[in-house]
């Protein structure tokens, strides 16, 4: 059986999604600890930042339980698309959200969300359904418990999707730490307490 492709991201073809971030949602996130979730979500919308990717917000039935997107990440991105979704449960079925996401003509999908059996599968599934290459951020998407989470990471990777963190995110769309070591290497540091540490040596050794 041979291997498939190694389909590598790209920053000048990727856009990130970020599904359901709401608060009422994230309350349901039992798989990662309320401030490793929150880390990790803001996280992937610095590098989202950094690297120039295209953004788009979307919630579902934010007037009930689900409670209206997370403020942090409506200051990060004042202006990206925002689809306030009126009931539709898959994003994809929201015609605006698919819209928006056709209309940076990109085919590399980044999307993280709550919850992750739901609302990242779901769209995720779908997108694939039509062609989208796409990568499930797995530790900026958060669900009841860590059998759920199993279950949904295999539901998504048998249909060709690829797991990743944020942090090879960051790594495989810079390339090359000669690309911006120091921009590269802040961002990390500001969520990686340990990642601190490095940097903190590595700017005593360039200062020697």
């Amino acid at each position: 059986m041979s291997q498939p492709d190694y389909k590598r991201l790209n920053k000048d073809d990727a856009v990130v999604l970020l599904v359901d971030h709401q608060t009422g949602l994230i309350s349901l996130v039992q798989d990662f600890s309320p401030n490793e979730f929150k880390n990790n979500v803001l996280a992937l919308g610095d590098l989202a930042k950094f690297f120039g990717l295209p953004t788009i917000l979307t919630t579902s039935f934010e007037q009930g339980p689900n409670g209206p997107l997370v403020p942090e990440l409506k200051e990060m991105f004042p202006d990206a698309p925002y689809i306030a979704r009126p009931g539709q449960i898959n994003a994809w079925d929201n015609e605006d959200f698919v819209k928006a996401i056709k209309a940076t003509g990109r085919k590399q999908l980044i999307i993280a969300g709550v919850v992750t059996d739901v609302c990242v599968a779901f769209p995720t599934l779908s997108a694939l359904a039509e062609g989208f290459e796409v990568f499930v951020v797995t530790d900026a998407s958060g669900t009841f418990n860590e059998t759920v989470q199993q279950a949904a990471w295999v539901r998504m990777t048998q249909a060709g999707a690829q797991m990743m963190n944020w942090f090879s995110v960051a790594c495989e769309l810079h390339r090359d730490w000669r690309n911006d070591i120091e921009g590269l290497g802040n961002l990390l540091s500001q969520r990686i307490p340990n990642y601190r540490n490095l940097m903190n040596s590595y700017a005593v050794l360039s200062a020697r």
